[in-house]
Protein backbone atom coordinates (compact mmCIF):
# COMPACT_ATOMS: atom_id res chain seq x y z
CA UNK A 1 0.00 0.00 0.00
CA UNK A 2 1.51 3.61 -0.90
CA UNK A 3 0.99 6.46 1.51
CA UNK A 4 1.19 10.04 0.90
CA UNK A 5 1.95 12.79 2.97
CA UNK A 6 -0.49 15.38 2.31
CA UNK A 7 0.88 19.30 3.20
CA UNK A 8 0.02 23.09 1.88
CA UNK A 9 1.77 24.33 -1.44
CA UNK A 10 3.71 26.46 0.41
CA UNK A 11 4.75 24.42 3.20
CA UNK A 12 6.11 21.91 0.15
CA UNK A 13 7.89 24.48 -1.78
CA UNK A 14 9.39 25.76 1.12
CA UNK A 15 10.76 22.74 2.40
CA UNK A 16 11.85 21.43 -0.71
CA UNK A 17 14.29 24.78 -1.36
CA UNK A 18 15.16 24.93 2.55
CA UNK A 19 16.63 21.62 1.72
CA UNK A 20 18.87 23.15 -0.32
CA UNK A 21 17.33 21.99 -3.42
CA UNK A 22 17.01 25.49 -5.06
CA UNK A 23 20.79 27.25 -4.72
CA UNK A 24 22.96 23.52 -4.65
CA UNK A 25 22.26 20.62 -5.46
CA UNK A 26 23.02 18.54 -8.94
CA UNK A 27 20.20 17.09 -10.17
CA UNK A 28 19.62 13.32 -9.91
CA UNK A 29 20.92 11.45 -12.38
CA UNK A 30 18.01 10.12 -13.59
CA UNK A 31 18.18 7.09 -16.28
CA UNK A 32 16.68 7.44 -19.79
CA UNK A 33 13.93 5.28 -19.10
CA UNK A 34 12.11 6.82 -16.07
CA UNK A 35 8.75 5.01 -15.81
CA UNK A 36 5.95 7.83 -17.15
CA UNK A 37 3.29 7.78 -13.96
CA UNK A 38 1.98 10.07 -11.34
CA UNK A 39 3.64 8.84 -8.49
CA UNK A 40 7.16 10.86 -7.53
CA UNK A 41 10.13 9.54 -8.83
CA UNK A 42 8.24 9.06 -12.27
CA UNK A 43 8.43 11.01 -15.25
CA UNK A 44 5.28 13.53 -15.98
CA UNK A 45 2.79 12.54 -18.39
CA UNK A 46 2.18 14.96 -20.79
CA UNK A 47 -0.62 17.38 -20.69
CA UNK A 48 -1.44 19.17 -23.95
CA UNK A 49 -4.69 21.03 -23.49
CA UNK A 50 -6.53 24.30 -24.48
CA UNK A 51 -5.79 27.62 -23.19
CA UNK A 52 -9.15 29.67 -22.30
CA UNK A 53 -7.92 31.56 -25.16
CA UNK A 54 -7.61 28.35 -27.43
CA UNK A 55 -4.22 27.95 -27.50
CA UNK A 56 -2.57 24.43 -27.33
CA UNK A 57 -0.02 24.72 -23.71
CA UNK A 58 1.62 21.78 -22.88
CA UNK A 59 3.96 20.92 -19.56
CA UNK A 60 6.70 19.74 -21.85
CA UNK A 61 7.15 23.28 -23.20
CA UNK A 62 8.20 23.97 -19.51
CA UNK A 63 10.86 21.78 -19.35
CA UNK A 64 13.63 23.16 -17.43
CA UNK A 65 11.49 24.81 -14.80
CA UNK A 66 9.86 23.77 -11.85
CA UNK A 67 6.98 23.42 -12.24
CA UNK A 68 3.54 23.29 -9.87
CA UNK A 69 1.04 21.20 -11.74
CA UNK A 70 -2.49 22.35 -10.29
CA UNK A 71 -5.72 20.41 -10.44
CA UNK A 72 -8.62 22.49 -9.29
CA UNK A 73 -11.75 23.55 -10.62
CA UNK A 74 -14.15 26.98 -9.87
CA UNK A 75 -16.87 24.85 -8.52
CA UNK A 76 -14.28 23.80 -5.79
CA UNK A 77 -14.62 25.42 -2.73
CA UNK A 78 -11.84 24.10 -1.14
CA UNK A 79 -9.92 24.93 -3.80
CA UNK A 80 -10.95 28.51 -4.16
CA UNK A 81 -9.93 28.65 -0.74
CA UNK A 82 -6.38 27.15 -1.15
CA UNK A 83 -5.74 29.80 -4.78
CA UNK A 84 -4.50 32.92 -2.29
CA UNK A 85 -1.48 30.21 -1.33
CA UNK A 86 -1.12 29.61 -4.89
CA UNK A 87 -1.30 33.32 -5.76
CA UNK A 88 1.63 33.59 -3.08
CA UNK A 89 3.52 30.99 -3.87
CA UNK A 90 3.94 32.12 -7.25
CA UNK A 91 5.08 35.45 -6.29
CA UNK A 92 7.25 34.56 -3.91
CA UNK A 93 9.11 31.58 -6.52
CA UNK A 94 8.36 32.73 -9.91
CA UNK A 95 11.48 34.84 -9.56
CA UNK A 96 13.61 33.10 -8.04
CA UNK A 97 16.99 32.10 -9.40
CA UNK A 98 17.85 28.41 -9.42
CA UNK A 99 20.98 26.43 -10.18
CA UNK A 100 19.64 23.69 -11.74
CA UNK A 101 16.18 25.17 -12.99
CA UNK A 102 15.31 27.93 -15.60
CA UNK A 103 12.62 29.45 -12.86
CA UNK A 104 9.02 28.48 -11.81
CA UNK A 105 5.83 28.06 -13.26
CA UNK A 106 2.11 26.93 -12.32
CA UNK A 107 0.63 24.86 -14.96
CA UNK A 108 -3.25 24.89 -13.80
CA UNK A 109 -5.42 22.03 -15.18
CA UNK A 110 -9.25 23.19 -14.40
CA UNK A 111 -11.64 20.47 -14.15
CA UNK A 112 -14.56 21.89 -15.44
CA UNK A 113 -17.16 21.68 -17.89
CA UNK A 114 -18.04 25.26 -18.06
CA UNK A 115 -15.77 27.45 -19.94
CA UNK A 116 -17.82 30.86 -18.74
CA UNK A 117 -17.09 30.05 -14.93
CA UNK A 118 -13.49 28.98 -15.40
CA UNK A 119 -12.56 32.22 -16.48
CA UNK A 120 -14.39 33.97 -14.52
CA UNK A 121 -12.33 32.22 -11.10
CA UNK A 122 -9.36 33.12 -13.02
CA UNK A 123 -9.97 36.45 -12.99
CA UNK A 124 -11.49 36.69 -9.70
CA UNK A 125 -8.57 34.54 -7.59
CA UNK A 126 -5.95 36.63 -9.54
CA UNK A 127 -4.45 33.49 -10.96
CA UNK A 128 -2.01 35.54 -13.67
CA UNK A 129 0.54 32.73 -14.46
CA UNK A 130 0.24 31.85 -18.36
CA UNK A 131 -0.40 27.85 -18.08
CA UNK A 132 -4.20 27.65 -17.68
CA UNK A 133 -5.68 24.85 -19.33
CA UNK A 134 -8.58 22.57 -19.53
CA UNK A 135 -10.58 19.75 -21.40
CA UNK A 136 -13.87 21.16 -20.17
CA UNK A 137 -14.94 17.31 -19.31
CA UNK A 138 -15.21 17.61 -15.31
CA UNK A 139 -13.96 14.70 -14.25
CA UNK A 140 -13.95 12.70 -17.03
CA UNK A 141 -10.73 15.08 -17.92
CA UNK A 142 -8.13 13.35 -19.77
CA UNK A 143 -5.22 15.38 -17.70
CA UNK A 144 -7.01 13.75 -14.33
CA UNK A 145 -6.92 10.64 -15.57
CA UNK A 146 -3.55 10.31 -16.37
CA UNK A 147 -2.24 11.99 -12.98
CA UNK A 148 -5.01 9.40 -10.88
CA UNK A 149 -6.38 12.70 -9.63
CA UNK A 150 -9.91 11.77 -7.92
CA UNK A 151 -10.50 14.66 -5.30
CA UNK A 152 -9.49 18.62 -5.54
CA UNK A 153 -7.40 20.39 -4.98
CA UNK A 154 -4.64 18.02 -6.24
CA UNK A 155 -0.59 19.64 -7.16
CA UNK A 156 2.23 18.11 -8.02
CA UNK A 157 5.66 19.61 -7.85
CA UNK A 158 7.75 18.52 -11.55
CA UNK A 159 11.14 19.24 -11.46
CA UNK A 160 13.23 20.74 -14.74
CA UNK A 161 13.91 17.28 -15.72
CA UNK A 162 10.09 16.57 -16.12
CA UNK A 163 10.53 14.42 -12.85
CA UNK A 164 7.84 14.19 -10.22
CA UNK A 165 9.54 15.29 -6.89
CA UNK A 166 6.60 15.62 -4.77
CA UNK A 167 2.63 15.25 -4.85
Amino acid sequence: MKHYIIVTITTLLAVLLLDGFKFAQTPPPYPDDVQIGYNVGNKAPELSFKSPEGKIMSLSSLKGKIVLIDFWASWCGPCRRENPNIVKAYKKYSKAKFINAKGFEIFGVSLDNNKANWINAIKKDNLYWKYHVSDLKGWKSEAALAYGVRSIPTNFLVDAQGIIIAR
